[in-house]
């Protein structure tokens, strides 16, 4: 395809942003005295200054309430307006109910049908792409996707490799009919579970039942091979973002914002050297905000909008990593 013949936009896009985080801060100050780590290591390796911690009190849908209530005045409606609502996370209340349904609760939107996504990091990505088609089949006039995480409560304090990098918080859009010229031109999504293991949490399922065993041995916390993640992940988000252009008749020459998975600053970095895409074009946030999971890029746009840096018109491409293994790719005009 040349210019002439770009895919269109399919009027389907993002209405409103909103994000919410909870106030507790933990610095790398603060871990130095939790954990064998230094500022200075902890920066080099991962880009990360702070991150936003939960109390003990708060749970994952309080955060994706939150955010969620931003991004329904973002986009001048109400709740009882929407039709759906997609929370994307890997740190539920609970098993079940969802914690879309409790999200629904809150809101006061009994009207909405509501579910979970379970693809990690991945998790909105996959839920915005759900979200076009129920739009675009006419089912639902608004949906809402919600990304959000309480890392900070699966993490195992003693292991510096990764308490370092985890953050709690929410992002959540409404998605709806946005006109002529803008919304989602495409999406990919991809999954390979038989890498599964390099990132997962073992227990707690029915493969391995809470026990005094499983907790004794810490079966609970995120367990990471971080070396092999590292090339994985940036190999899969950079062909993935390939994979959105492809047939649109854009590249990456043509992007004004790349937003993607706020893991950390070397594979945020790495994956723009990648597809070619210079720094100044690269959205990154995971200085303040650490690894928040489904929650990063939601919040990213959020923040984004909020500073003006994102704007009206702008062609803009989001690129996710996660558990599952799992990847996904959205490419809109905002």
């Amino acid at each position: 395809m040349n210019a002439q013949h770009r895919k269109p936009a399919s009027g389907i896009g993002i209405l409103g942003v909103g994000y919410f985080v909870p106030e507790g801060e933990l610095t790398n100050a603060d871990l130095e005295k939790i954990v064998d780590t230094t500022d200075e290591w902890i920066r080099e390796r991962t880009g990360i200054s702070k991150r936003h911690k939960t109390d003990a009190e708060t749970a994952t849908s309080d955060l994706a309430a939150g955010a969620a209530l931003k991004a329904i005045e973002d986009a001048g409606i109400t709740p009882t307006d929407i039709g759906l609502i997609i929370v994307g996370t890997a740190t539920p209340d609970m098993f079940f109910p969802s914690t879309a349904c409790l999200v629904q609760k809150a809101l006061e939107a009994p009207q909405a049908a509501a579910f979970d996504v379970s693809a990690a990091c991945s998790g909105f990505l996959y839920g915005l792409s759900i979200a076009e088609n129920f739009v675009n089949s006419g089912k639902h006039e608004y949906v809402l996707v919600i990304g959000a995480e309480t890392l900070t409560k699966i993490v195992d304090w003693s292991d510096k490799t990764t308490c370092v990098l985890f953050g709690d918080g929410a992002g959540a859009v409404v998605v709806g009919r946005v006109g002529d010229g803008r919304g989602i031109i495409s999406s990919y999504l991809g999954s390979d579970g038989g890498m599964g293991d390099l990132l997962n949490l073992p227990a707690g399922g029915s493969r391995m039942p809470a026990s005094e065993e499983t907790v004794r041995n810490g079966m609970h916390y995120v367990k990471m091979q971080g070396n092999k993640l590292f090339k994985v992940a940036v190999k899969a988000m950079a062909s993935a973002a390939v994979k959105a252009l492809e047939d649109t008749g854009y590249t990456t020459d043509d992007l004004e914002i790349l937003v993607t998975h706020q893991a950390n600053q070397r594979i945020i970095d790495a994956t723009a050297r990648r597809i070619a895409v210079p720094p100044e074009k690269v959205y990154s946030n995971v200085e303040f905000f650490g690894n928040t999971s489904a929650a990063s890029i939601p919040i990213a746009l959020a923040e984004a909008k909020k500073k003006g840096i994102l704007k009206e018109g702008m062609l803009v491409e989001l690129v996710s990593f996660g558990g599952g293994l799992t990847w996904a790719s959205v490419l809109l005009r905002w």
